[in-house]
């Protein structure tokens, strides 16, 4: 383990996010995390300073939907003369609603936050990384990215983004000894299915992972360098079954495991 590496965490207040910053601690990593709320990231801060004393975290309280919010993180960071050697690009969400209906505004803001920022904070970090001939990027999408999402239609295809976005970098970047990540889990049980409005749907009660086995997995597959991680068999098998049926069939699928109950 080495202690001089850190990761910074986006999204890290609740969730996927926040059980990964428990990982990479746990690994020898000290920590940026940043999210909204800085209670909630002084919450964690206080946890894992508990049970790592000897760690470093630094908060960055941000609202990366922002459009400047990247750069603003970025320079934050130079202040501290704090070099990242893993970014975690978790921060992200989705609204289950007609695109029809849905507010234009809330669209583009996902948008902004799930694929403009992480672009742009990804490209602000490698740089460094490539200075340093070493680093890592650790991506989270989702299933989503295999299908298009009826009722969800922009969140699905902004996970599309970040998968493609991701399997480019992997190959892209490898020479520079900087690995590239992608985890794509299935439904979760986090936040996220409350704020987007999914906690109701069919898909998710046909089951949910829980947001420690989808980070254990995550982590795993990142230091293995892995492109892609598909948590879970039921997770690997939609995507594989994807492969064989016709595309017009799987959005009525979609379009019908998306209807509140």
């Amino acid at each position: 383990m080495n202690t001089q590496k850190t990761a910074l965490i986006t999204g890290s207040s609740y969730g996927i996010g926040k059980e990964l910053a428990y990982l990479f601690i746990k690994n020898g990593y000290n920590l940026v995390i940043t999210a909204r709320s800085h209670d909630k990231l002084q919450d964690l801060k206080v946890d894992l300073l508990k049970e790592f004393p000897d760690r470093s975290i630094l908060i960055i309280p941000r609202d990366l939907s922002l459009p400047d919010a990247p750069l603003h993180l970025v320079n934050a960071l130079k202040e501290k003369n704090l070099v990242i050697d893993v970014l975690v690009n978790n921060a992200g969400y989705g609204l289950l609603n007609s695109f029809h209906e849905a507010d234009l505004d809330q669209q583009l803001n996902m948008i902004q936050l799930n694929v403009n920022n992480l672009v742009s904070l990804t490209r602000l970090l490698i740089p460094q990384m490539i200075k340093n001939k070493t680093g890592g990027i650790l991506n989270v999408a989702s299933i989503a990215g295999f299908v298009p999402g009826p009722n969800m239609a922009v969140y699905y295809a902004t996970k599309a983004f970040v998968l493609s976005f991701s399997e480019a970098l992997h190959e892209e970047l490898k020479p520079f000894g900087i690995s590239v990540t992608c985890l794509a889990p299935g439904p979760t049980l986090t936040k996220f299915c409350e704020v987007s409005g999914m906690k109701e749907s069919v898909i998710f009660k046909m089951g949910a992972q829980s947001a420690q086995t989808v980070a254990r997995k995550g982590y795993k597959g990142f230091v293995r360098n892995k492109v892609i991680v598909l948590p879970g068999l039921k997770n690997k098998s939609i995507t594989l079954i994807t492969r064989f049926f016709p595309r017009y069939l799987i959005r009525k699928v979609i379009h019908r495991l998306q209807k509140i109950t």
